[in-house]
């Protein structure tokens, strides 16, 4: 078996579905780099639209099942936070969906094996191909293997890090916490931006994000778990 289809087989067997129809298999691994427009190559796009959707109700679902006293106000943050790019990103890996993607070489060479954009863009992706392939219980398997496991750390951080550290920095006197752009790299369609937070005379903590408020939201994390004020459970 050739290394490719090496490391498509560990995708199914993490995902837990053996694909009737190889070319959705093949089109949800494809990265938009590769294409670059061109009509013969048919990448990931049409699948990440259908599968973002499947994402969603999956998600909708849950929170409405795990969280019965929830309004609606309250399950809106943490659905944002269970779907964001970050939290696919996640999946894609517990999925080892790097080693399987089929990359321009550009995009190899600058990292996108292992970046949230790629892997979160290839992960919704792959639901959309499930959801084809096998209905939306092939879907749910997946989804189940990866956000059961994390769904309550994910759904209490849903997103809030920066407000958080906002209220324990100022109840210990540390003044508002402040933001800089660090800089963006990578392509225009997968930018990496990284943020440093300042927080008084607390050490500053830099991260990166797939948007400005990704990487914000992320340094804010960084620092809350630092100093003990969240864990990292996951």
């Amino acid at each position: 078996m050739s290394r490719r289809k090496d490391a498509e087989a560990a995708v199914e067997e993490a995902i837990g579905h053996s694909f009737e129809r190889r070319d959705l298999l093949d089109r949800a691994l494809t990265h938009s780099s590769l294409s670059g427009g061109r009509a013969d190559v048919r990448d990931l796009e049409r699948l990440e639209f259908l599968g973002d959707r499947v994402l969603g109700l999956l998600t909708a679902e849950e929170l409405w099942r795990r969280y019965p006293q929830m309004a609606e106000g309250e399950l809106a943050p943490r659905l944002n936070a269970l779907v964001r790019k970050e939290t696919c990103a996640e999946a894609a890996r517990s999925w080892k969906v790097g080693p399987a993607l089929k990359l321009s070489r550009g995009e190899a060479a600058n990292g996108g094996r292992d970046r949230d954009g790629v892997l979160g863009d290839a992960c919704e992706a792959l639901l959309g191909a499930l959801y084809v392939d096998g209905g939306l219980e092939a879907a749910r398997r997946a989804y189940d293997s990866f956000w059961l496991k994390h769904f309550d750390r994910i759904a209490r951080g849903h997103e809030d890090a920066k407000t958080a550290l906002q209220e324990w920095a100022q109840e210990r006197g540390h003044g508002t916490p402040s933001y800089e752009d660090a800089g963006r790299k990578g392509p225009d369609h997968a930018p990496v931006f990284t943020a440093r937070v300042i927080v008084g005379s607390v050490a500053p903590e830099v991260a990166e994000g797939a948007s400005k408020r990704a990487a914000q939201t992320e340094a804010a994390r960084k620092v809350l778990i630092r100093e003990g004020v969240w864990s990292d459970d996951g």
